[in-house]
């Protein structure tokens, strides 16, 4: 059996009157996979916080290989050779790849800066994204490519102990793979992981031990192999769970969105589909697929090179006056994958964030706002999609991940759209929040709402479409009932674009 490495015992944690830690144990042993898991919420944030140094805690103690551990800083606990990968980026977008992997590891000689090209570009190869060029800005690349430099930050700072903080929620599979695959190896030389991610089912396939928090205490702990995923989610909820993801039949209706030859080389070729009135049009893909270009530029946000977007009975020319403002007049609303820079404004009130896209709804001819009538709907529609919050002024990031994600989902109902995009809507969110949002979406298909919906997570995709479409390198597949599809399929496309 290997050795501890780490050991934390009797871990406590209080904000004013919020106990987020009360008495919390961990034992890590070197050289494996510690899984620890929780809702959003349930402590795993903060406890990781005082492992990396960025907290102290009130009471309790840890060593770290057998000796007394209690760092002073982040600083301190890489040089204990303690590193965290963070579920929201730490990146700085205006940094080049290689600086943001070398940033505060930097090489000089005679005061001139050594690039550290020949590291970077390892550190990336075991990951399999060796073709990520280390010159470009982090802003120049996708959201996926951005979380995969993050990961191979820490592979470079060559730490004892990794905590990877949701490291996969925006890989596809193939990525995840990658990343199993260069965790195995580094374990294999002694390096150990604390593993925190809301897909069980990854947890299942490369922790060796896991731990489950529940309201900032520890209530389970043992070897993965001995457990269920079932079991797990009682854990963490503290009951049963008895449907992951609910679907009724839904009625299937006339075309209400008609896409025809979008195109934007590289990203998206000629990309053309069709959504009905009551239908989950799910899309997979790769990261760098074209998933989320698409997206954009049904929507608006982006100007495609040509193409066609037909919204009912009005169409639009990308780059020809479409943009969000027409989407959501002609009743087309989209949800961003990235909720940190796009999809909320993270800093103003919960209520602010809801109502964004609807002030017209709100406001008198003038252009007042009715704010008793703005605060009565958005409470209406954050109490629909269960958001937890203490005052609907409170700033949208005093809310958990999974409430954030909510509270981005709000926004897309109460502007009243009847067709939705929604680009990785669960990613980075607990178990319960996540079956509370498919059991939303499946909710409103049944009343005749079309969606599409992009996820790099395939038992949802199977769990909640009607029917599906695979993107590679910007070709969409054609669409097809979700029960003409397998997994072995879906990666078959995802991969090589054929059948």
């Amino acid at each position: 059996m290997p050795d501890i490495l780490l050991h934390m015992e009797g871990i406590s944690k209080q904000f004013e009157a919020v106990v987020a830690l009360k008495n919390v144990d961990l034992s890590v042993r070197t050289g494996t996979v510690h899984a620890l898991i929780g809702e959003n919420g349930a402590g795993k944030s903060t406890l990781m916080k005082i492992l990396s140094g960025s907290l102290k805690p009130d009471a309790g103690a840890m060593t770290l290989g057998g000796a007394p551990y209690s760092p002073d800083g982040p600083k301190q606990a890489r040089d204990a050779g303690v590193s965290m990968i963070y579920q929201e980026l730490t990146l700085a977008p205006h940094l080049t790849v290689e600086e943001n992997m070398t940033l505060g590891v930097e090489l000089s000689r005679g005061g001139i800066i050594q690039r550290q090209w020949a590291r970077a570009a390892e550190a990336l190869a075991m990951l399999g994204h060796a073709n990520i060029d280390l010159r470009k800005k982090v802003r120049e690349i996708s959201l996926g490519q951005q979380q995969l430099v993050e990961i191979a930050r820490s592979l470079l700072l060559q730490s004892r102990l990794i905590i990877m903080d949701e490291p996969t929620s925006s890989l596809a599979r193939e990525d995840t793979l990658a990343l199993f695959g260069a965790i195995n190896r580094l374990r294999q030389q002694g390096v150990t992981f604390i593993y925190i991610s809301h897909f069980l089912e990854e947890i299942q396939e490369i922790a060796d031990d896991y731990t489950v928090l529940r309201d900032g205490e520890s209530v389970s702990s043992g070897c993965m192999r001995e457990t269920t995923i079932p079991r797990l989610v009682a854990h963490m909820v503290g009951r049963p769970l008895e449907q992951m993801f609910p679907h009724h039949p839904h009625k299937i209706g006339a075309v209400v969105l008609a896409i025809r030859g979008i195109d934007h080389p590289p990203h998206v070729n000629k990309v053309s589909f069709e959504l009905h009135a009551g239908e989950i049009l799910g899309v997979a893909g790769l990261v760098g697929a074209g998933r989320t270009e698409t997206l954009r530029f049904i929507f608006g946000l982006d100007d495609a090179a040509a193409g066609e977007i037909t919204v009912r009975d009005k169409t639009f020319q990308p780059g020809r006056g479409h943009h969000p403002g027409s989407s959501l007049k002609a009743g087309l609303s989209m949800m961003s994958e990235n909720r940190k820079d796009e999809g909320l404004a993270i800093n103003l009130p919960i209520r602010n964030n809801i109502s964004f896209s609807s002030l017209a709804k709100f406001s008198d001819l003038f252009g007042r706002l009715k704010l008793k009538k703005e605060t009565k709907a958005v409470t209406r529609v954050a109490d629909r999609v269960a958001i937890k919050y203490a005052n609907i002024t409170d700033p949208v990031i005093s809310l958990s991940g999974g409430n954030q994600q909510k509270s981005a989902l709000a926004r897309v109902l109460l502007d009243g759209s009847g067709i939705l995009l929604l680009d990785e809507p669960t990613r980075g969110i607990d178990v319960l929040s996540k079956v509370e949002i498919y059991t939303l979406i499946d909710e409103l298909a049944t009343q005749g709402l079309a969606i599409v919906l992009v996820s790099s997570y395939l038992p949802e995709l199977f769990g909640i479409c009607d029917s599906l479409a695979v993107m590679y390198r910007g070709k969409m597949s054609a669409v097809r009932p979700i029960s003409q599809w397998d997994e072995q399929a879906v990666m078959r496309w995802a991969t090589t674009g054929k059948a």
